[in-house]
């Protein structure tokens, strides 16, 4: 319920100020399958066209409640450690492993990913496809956990390489400017970061459906969407396999403030 709240202020802004987005991932299954969360899911994500996903992030420190609901994305001067936007509430705490020295919004969060065009040839497309690996990377500062060992020795490497957060910055915003660079409008397919390219057709229009009572967007072609990435969504996986999203985690207080917590269960080397 607590990301319920996140949810609906959200959505309030985009309505606000023109931006469509679209329930995303797990959270869209849910919606079309339970009406609501997955019972033993933990986590929300929706996704954006590019062109809205920038907007968002322009006018929400100027728009949005920030003493309730910030804007966390990596910038110029600190890593959010995450890839993509996150919406986070002020008033909750919701600590991971690896942000517990990071001076950030450590509420609890809901992801905000997007969607950019994909390149028709196959050059541009490894190369962007090597751009989005390598953006994500360097926007996280860290190895993602869920990586192969290989996998994350190279990661390892290459943060080596890349030593600073000014230098990571400034390399991730030039892969950035070429993720970008194959316009929506232009392509016929679209992707979120190392994901597999989705028919831009599923995200033309929206339809909206019961989610926890409230009125949520989803693609309007969403069983192409789930079926693209989830085959046959409706199927229950196995009881074992019904396992909470959110993992890594520190500590939670979904009542109190992350501010109450700092230098006891984050910030703590400063």
């Amino acid at each position: 319920m607590k990301l319920l709240e996140i949810l609906v202020y959200f959505k309030e802004f985009c309505d606000l100020h023109d931006l469509q987005f679209f329930l995303a991932a797990g959270t869209c299954i849910g919606a079309v399958r339970h009406h609501g969360f997955i019972p033993w899911d933990d986590d929300l994500d929706v996704v954006m066209l590019r062109k809205d996903y920038d907007k968002l992030i322009k006018l929400w420190d100027k728009e949005a409640d920030n003493n309730r609901f910030q804007l966390c994305v990596t910038n110029k001067d600190k890593s959010s450690r995450f890839p993509m936007a996150t919406i986070r509430s002020v008033n909750t705490t919701c600590i991971y492993q690896h942000s517990i020295n990071d001076d950030i919004c450590q509420g609890l969060k809901i992801d905000v990913r997007f969607l950019d065009g994909v390149p028709p040839k196959k050059i541009p497309y490894l190369f962007q496809y090597f751009c989005e690996g390598l953006f994500g990377l360097l926007r996280t500062e860290r190895a993602p956990e869920r990586m192969s060992r290989k996998r994350r020795i190279v990661a390892k490497i290459i943060l080596v390489v890349f030593p600073k957060h000014s230098i990571r910055w400034r390399v991730s915003c030039w892969c950035e400017e070429y993720m970008k660079k194959y316009l929506i409008d232009n392509c016929e397919y679209v992707r979120y970061l190392l994901c597999s390219p989705l028919p831009k057709r599923i995200f033309t229009e929206s339809i909206n459906v019961d989610f926890e009572g409230y009125n949520m967007p989803i693609p309007q072609d969403y069983d192409l969407f789930l079926k693209y990435s989830y085959g046959d969504y409706m199927q229950y996986p196995s009881l074992e396999q019904r396992l909470p999203a959110t993992d890594n985690l520190v500590f939670y207080d979904l009542n109190n403030s992350y501010l109450n917590y700092k230098g006891k269960y984050y910030c703590i080397k400063k």
